[in-house]
């Protein structure tokens, strides 16, 4: 990148690097730099921390609000800061988040066959996504101690999607619970907070269940976008759905 010109170069701050080659510098040399910079503190308003405002010696029934505005700046200004470093790291979080969901996106995407696919949800998406476990759960009227090709996969008594999410309720978020055997077999135990995402192929297909939990109690809770989640179910769903098509 090129440099800017030398005339628009922002003066160094007091104590930065020229200053020191000068050599110390006293209250007369902070209170000429700041004659000539006016806006100083604009530019670096971090400065106002590092300030104590003076304390003037009043009669007893006069307030010194010079002192109060002060400090109301002061604390205005952590707020800000406390704010600013809470959106910094709430994004960098859902960014996290976005990145892993794509990635679980893409290895579905890349299934060769539908064995490979639910190996893949019910395997890999765990890693892929950063939780505990994730099942799949299909509506059957077969008995739910049917042995399954797949270990992830559980067998769902008819009627237990509705039950859990309601009639018109998509996902489910909860918190602090603690897990349902019939959803996660023998993980059950770890799992303190899942997210239910409803899964309709279409046609007369048994509904589904994709059960993600984590042994974090307070990772899903009422509030948290659901948005990635849906997106990843909405993509199961339609890759289910096109290998049951291809089924002789």
């Amino acid at each position: 990148m090129a440099d800017r010109p030398q005339d628009q170069r922002e003066p160094d701050c007091p104590g930065g690097p020229a200053a020191a080659r000068a050599g110390a510098i006293g209250g007369r040399e902070v209170l000429a730099y700041l004659r000539d910079h006016p806006n100083f503190l604009e530019r670096y308003p971090e400065a106002l921390r590092l300030l104590r405002p003076p304390s003037r010696q009043l009669a007893d029934s006069v307030a010194d609000f010079q002192y109060f505005m002060l400090e109301r700046l002061r604390r205005e200004l952590a707020r800000l800061q406390r704010q600013q470093n809470e959106l910094i790291a709430t994004s960098r979080g859902n960014l996290a988040s976005q990145c892993r969901i794509h990635k679980g996106v893409l290895a579905m995407l890349r299934a060769a066959s539908f064995e490979q696919l639910l190996q893949i949800v019910t395997t890999d998406l765990a890693v892929l996504i950063d939780v505990d476990i994730v099942t799949l759960g299909i509506e059957s009227t077969a008995a739910p101690t049917t042995r399954l090709p797949v270990s992830g996969l559980r067998l769902l008594r008819a009627g237990t999607v509705d039950a859990l999410l309601g009639a018109t309720r998509d996902v489910l978020l909860c918190t602090d619970i603690r897990g349902d055997p019939a959803l996660y077999g023998g993980a059950a135990g770890l799992v303190r907070s899942q997210a239910l995402l409803r899964l309709s192929f279409g046609g007369a297909t048994p509904a589904g269940l994709l059960c993600i939990g984590t042994r974090r109690p307070d990772t899903f809770h009422p509030g948290l976008g659901t948005e990635l989640l849906s997106f990843l179910a909405r993509t199961l769903e339609i890759r289910i759905a096109q290998w049951l098509g291809r089924a002789p």
